[in-house]
This record gives structure tokens, C-alpha cells and sequence, in this order.
């Protein structure tokens, strides 16, 4: 069987890609063929390092750092990365965890993931839209969780926060559609990471996961690698879990 021809190199960004789905992210782009732009909070040198392993496999990557709850710190960011051109794909994985019961949960604990999930994708998207509408060619992939889709016991501010990702997800995916950008969400359910094994004895993830293990950030990556490519230029609007059988 022949091989595909490689998809055309486009400039991505990945926020939040300095973590292990992140880093996981930012290879599959990068072996995909595209420039990737690694996004810390504020550990550059965590950036730098996914950066570099991609150049050392012959990719080309940077790294960047900046709050994306601060709109004024984050837009200044983004026009410096676009002065390489415009951005064709864009990951929001950019998101924190508080949890506590609602009984007992802070503001601070309920302000804080919301702004990070959602005040954060309006801080980076909306920037990034005009210039790649003008290319007529777009991905928008956005990292919601099987919480918003299921609820989490101790988790109703991220279950909130994804929720209303995914529900601006649809709401961009129409206005951008006629534009050739398609945005999408991606649900992961229990994904293998240290705060995993810590939260989820294999005990209680063979209970809960019909497949009866954790993922892997590997696989995940692998459904953005797919939402990103041409193969998936028809797909828009979407929520695709990726949870090993949850309901």
C-alpha cells in the first residue's frame, strides 16, 4: 500500500503543552510534520525542554510562556508568535484541577479553574481567529473531559468548566465552518499520570473503565493527530471521548 503524502506543514500552538498530555500532543504534531509551539504557564524551561526534543528528532518547535488568564500578557504573547505567520492549529489544553465537594469549595477554588478553561480559550482563540480564517484552513482542537459529559464527584467547577468548553466548541465550530476551520472537542477519560496512579487504584479504574486500564497520553494524542489532519477536514462541532468504554 502506498504511503499518504505528509500533510502540508502548518504553525501550531498547544497550550498547556509543557505537561505529559502536552508533551504527547506537541510530538504527534510535530511528527506530523508541523511547527509547534510549546505553551507553559510559567515554567519555560519545562516548554523548552518538549521544544527540544522535538528539534533533536529533526522537528522544528519554541517554546513560550505566559498566563492565558491574563488576556493582556496573553495577547501580547500571541503577536509575537504571530509575527512568524498565521497559527492553523490550535489545542486548548491549558486547565487545572481544585477539587473539593461543593459543600466546602472555595470561590477562589470555582473562579479559578473556570477562568483557566474558559476564560483562558477566549484569550487565546479569539486573537488567533481573524488571521487563520484568512488562510481559509484551520483546526481548532479543544481538551474538555469525560466530567463534563458524566459529572465527578468532587469536581463540579472542572465539570462545569468543560461543559461550557464544549459548548462553545459547537457555537465556534458554526460560526467558522463556512471558513474551512473546523473546531472540536476531545473528552479523555482516566488518562495514565502521576496524579492518576495516586487518585485511581487499578482496583477502582477496572470498575469504572469497561476496557479495564488507564489510557495513555500517547493515545489521545493520536485522536488530536487525527482532528488536525486533512482526513478530518469534514468533522466539526464534534465531542469524541476517548475513555476505553465509560458511559
Amino acid at each position: 500500500m502506498e504511503q499518504q503524502e505528509k500533510q502540508k506543514p502548518r504553525l501550531a500552538l498547544v497550550t498547556g503543552g509543557s505537561g505529559a498530555l502536552g508533551q504527547a500532543i506537541c510530538l504527534a504534531l510535530a511528527q506530523a510534520g508541523h511547527e509547534v509551539w510549546v505553551h507553559a504557564n510559567r515554567n519555560l524551561g519545562q516548554a523548552e525542554a518538549v521544544a527540544e526534543t522535538i528539534r533533536a528528532a529533526g522537528g522544528r518547535a519554541h517554546a513560550t510562556a505566559f498566563d492565558v488568564t491574563d488576556a493582556d500578557a496573553t495577547e501580547a504573547a500571541l503577536q509575537r508568535i504571530l509575527a512568524d505567520g498565521p497559527v492553523q492549529i490550535l489545542v486548548n489544553n491549558a486547565g487545572i484541577h481544585d477539587d473539593a465537594p461543593m459543600v466546602g469549595m472555595t470561590r477562589q477554588q470555582w473562579r479559578s479553574v473556570i477562568d483557566v478553561s474558559l476564560n483562558g480559550f477566549f484569550n487565546v482563540t479569539q486573537p488567533l481567529l481573524m488571521p487563520m480564517m484568512r488562510t481559509r484552513w484551520g483546526r481548532i482542537v479543544n481538551m474538555a473531559s469525560v466530567a463534563a459529559l458524566m459529572g465527578n464527584r468532587g469536581q463540579a467547577n472542572y465539570a462545569a468548566a468543560k461543559a461550557g468548553l464544549i459548548a462553545a466548541t459547537r457555537s465556534l465550530a458554526i460560526e467558522m465552518a463556512s471558513r474551512g476551520v473546523t473546531v472540536n472537542a476531545v473528552a479523555p477519560g482516566v488518562i495514565e499520570s502521576p496524579m492518576i496512579a495516586q487518585a485511581f487504584p487499578i482496583e477502582r479504574i477496572r470498575q469504572l473503565v469497561p476496557a479495564g486500564r488507564a489510557g495513555s497520553a500517547q493515545e489521545v494524542a493520536g485522536m488530536v493527530a487525527y482532528l488536525i489532519s486533512d482526513a478530518a477536514a469534514y468533522v466539526t462541532g464534534q465531542t469524541l471521548s476517548i475513555n476505553g468504554g465509560m458511559a
